[in-house]
């Protein structure tokens, strides 16, 4: 059996024992905190269910332990070309490409935000060594505004701020059909999609809150142009919540599914050509880490998005148009 991975079925005399002393009986050398944090991260599942670290294991229960490969060791710097958009001693803000990861993890170890900010900055010492700088992320399909910081104090104070719910977060998304409601708020909690782990559910048995506002800026009959505004940042939380809604981002194959008969035959083969998500960070609202000063910082839509988008503009139904949101 591999150090990385296991699978144990609890008997009798281990029915009523917490989760992470099970696994740590069975795993000589791991520390608690590790196994607990591997729980939380969830690599751990009961009966192919994600669970918390507390979970008292039952007889008869299946317990499976499943890591991703350890890290190759260090980070490097690479010339990967960077629009910023404001930078000082303290923070950089930039406009992040669709396509550009922002940190390694299991399997990518280069060409991402954390390479390109190494090269850019020559050094970089701010959290988390793996993803030194990164204080908030963006999907690797989602462009627009993003953030990082350049020292210690700067992180801390940043990651405060997103942790408080005091950055402000603006995003435009394409979704598929006219949501009813010319504004709406969505509050379901998220976690981890039981039956397949690279998803996210509001319908996950262990969720956390997630809190997302839209208003309705240009319907179009068969879509409709948001302005999305977010106090959470839970894993692909906007993508969710307008899926589960009824009204998926354009060009989201993940929680979209095959939608692109919805829209006029005009339109389609460059939907299905699009590539990546109609969802874009277009502005972050904050205040400076060091002076407290208040910023703020906009991205205009990438030309792929702008192109769409106004093909889309001229098949627009009959008696369709822009709203105006007091």
């Amino acid at each position: 059996m591999s150090a990385r991975a296991g699978t144990w079925v609890a008997d009798a005399d281990s029915s009523g024992v917490r989760l992470d002393r099970f696994l740590a009986e069975r795993m000589p050398g791991q520390s608690r905190s590790q196994i607990q944090n591997w729980i939380r991260q969830g690599h751990a599942t009961v009966d192919g269910a994600a669970v918390k670290t507390g979970h008292r294991v039952r007889e008869g229960e299946r317990v499976t332990l499943e890591l991703p490969p350890p890290p190759e060791p260090g980070l490097f710097p690479e010339a990967i070309p960077l629009d910023i958009l404001f930078e000082d001693d303290d923070l950089v803000v930039l406009n992040k490409p669709a396509g550009l990861v922002c940190h390694s993890g299991a399997g990518v170890r280069s060409g991402t935000l954390v390479n390109a900010l190494l090269h850019h900055l020559g050094t970089l010492e701010a959290g988390d060594p793996e993803r030194p700088g990164i204080v908030h992320r963006l999907d690797k399909m989602t462009s627009g505004v993003m953030l990082a910081a350049k020292n210690p104090s700067a992180h801390r104070a940043l990651s405060d701020q997103f942790k408080n719910r005091e950055v402000r977060k603006h995003y435009v998304a394409l979704v598929h059909s006219s949501p009813r409601a010319p504004r709406a708020t969505i509050t379901s909690g998220i976690g981890r999609d039981p039956r397949n782990r690279k998803r996210m559910s509001s319908r996950a048995r262990h969720r956390r809150p997630a809190i997302t506002h839209y208003e309705v800026r240009e319907d179009f009959g068969f879509a409709a142009l948001l302005e999305v505004r977010i106090e959470t940042g839970r894993t692909h939380q906007i993508r969710v919540h307008l899926a589960e809604s009824g009204h998926p981002v354009v060009g989201d194959a993940v929680y979209g599914g095959n939608r692109t008969a919805d829209l006029p035959p005009a339109v389609v083969p460059a939907a299905a050509g699009l590539g990546r998500p109609f969802l874009h960070s277009a502005r972050l609202e904050l205040a400076h880490p060091r002076s407290g000063a208040p910023l703020s910082f906009a991205a205009p839509l990438p030309g792929e998005l702008e192109r769409f988008l106004s093909l889309v503009r001229k098949e627009r139904r009959p008696g369709k148009g822009r709203r105006e949101i007091a």
